[in-house]
């Protein structure tokens, strides 16, 4: 497959600021908000936090990227990745830490559906493949990310770490010096509301966009409970290192990297559905497979089978959105997808924190593995009772 140097360049602007920013996700972010004093609730909420800022921005900012274009968002993004790393300097507090992440998370709410709304509209041909090399090399900055965060924090103190990770997302603006925008909408200014409010419409009435939302809130569910308490589990209950542990994350997403192309293709050739399915199935057994663990290789197989399903899931989703919905508001769809999912990110270590605080982690991580099968058993059944309508109506 041939790729334009537009897809390249966005490609290696998104790889470098998702490193640096993974690098203070997990384990930095946990381990630093619990030398902070943080429990096990709080805790939750501040490694979510950030992606509560994308529920409201991700629709907004996909409207204006449609009509305005794409670049002057992946800058503003960009700006927000490099200076927000450095504030964490002057935090004290869980309270000032959950503020500071808040206002992080605008990188990401930016980034989300401007890139992939970016990369989608290139070509209407292998699209999910497109998507699928675009998703692996994203992956590949949460294969650094961990593994670098982990490893740093054996030598550097989380402040010191936060600094270097504002140094290197400078380097995003290199790439980005070469973009271009593809389209911008064109419209009359006297109309720019009337504008914002039929793509919202546009999007808000795709049911496909809907179920897309639902099935990614579920998935970011799971794995970012998994991301919050997965280090303070493993190094406190079974006793790993923390490099062993920002391994697994790096692992899991090495995995996803290797099969994302193939997931994608999968998906071209037998069907979305039936490869969102097995990938579900994969990630729930993979939560109960992490509770029995107790030596390194069995936590490095859990890792490679997480990163498996989410090979499978994830260009499956994205592709049956970009199929169905008109290209001149596939930003906004993005946009309120990405709301949807990053529900599921505020919800997932917001739930096994509370679960956590009255049960234990082997009990908690086993209930978001039925959670996870029973929402994706509803979320079928919605789809099949829509398609139904739909032939009742022609």
């Amino acid at each position: 497959m041939r790729f334009s140097r537009q897809f390249i360049n966005v490609t290696i602007a998104d790889f470098i600021v998702r490193s640096a920013y993974q690098m203070g996700k997990t384990p930095l972010l946990p381990v630093f908000a619990q030398t902070l004093g943080a429990g096990e609730v709080f805790l939750g909420l501040i490694v979510s936090v950030s992606t509560l800022t994308g529920i409201i921005l991700k629709p907004i900012v996909g409207v204006l990227s449609d009509i305005w274009g794409r670049r002057s968002w992946l800058m503003l993004g960009t700006l927000f990745f490099t200076i927000m790393p450095f504030v964490y300097r002057w935090v004290s507090t869980p309270e000032e830490l959950f503020t500071v992440r808040i206002i992080h998370g605008v990188a990401t709410a930016i980034y989300g559906p401007v890139t992939l709304a970016f990369v989608a509209e290139m070509h209407s041909h292998s699209r999910a493949e497109r998507l699928a090399w675009f998703g692996s090399a994203r992956n590949g900055g949460y294969i650094v990310g961990p593994a670098l965060g982990g490893w740093l924090l054996l030598i550097l103190d989380p402040v010191s770490v936060f600094t270097i990770i504002g140094f290197l997302s400078v380097l995003a603006f290199i790439p980005l010096i070469g973009i271009a925008d593809m389209k911008k909408m064109e419209f009359e200014h006297n109309l720019f509301f009337s504008h914002i409010i039929s793509s919202f419409m546009a999007g808000s009435r795709n049911i496909s966009v809907w179920i897309a939302g639902i099935l990614e809130a579920f998935i970011y569910m799971i794995l970012y409970a998994i991301k919050a308490f997965l280090p303070i589990y493993a190094s406190s209950s079974v006793g790993f290192n923390i490099a062993v542990i920002g391994m697994f994350f790096s692992i899991q997403e090495a995995v996803r990297l290797i099969f994302n192309p193939l997931g994608g293709r999968m998906a071209d050739k037998i069907g979305y559905k039936f490869v969102i399915i097995a990938g579900a199935l994969i990630l729930a057994f993979s939560l109960f497979y992490l509770t029995i663990i107790d030596k390194v290789i069995f936590f490095v197989i859990a890792a490679v089978f997480m990163g498996i399903s989410q090979a499978l899931i994830f260009p499956a989703v994205i592709a049956q959105i970009s199929s169905q919905i008109d290209k001149d508001n596939l930003a906004t769809s993005m946009g309120l997808v990405g709301s949807l999912k990053n529900l599921g990110k505020v919800l997932g270590p917001t739930l096994i924190g509370i679960l956590i605080y009255y049960f234990d982690y082997v009990q908690s991580f086993r209930i978001l593995g039925v959670l996870l099968i029973i929402g994706l058993f509803v979320t079928l059944c919605i789809l099949k009772l829509h398609k139904k309508r739909i032939a009742n109506i022609y």
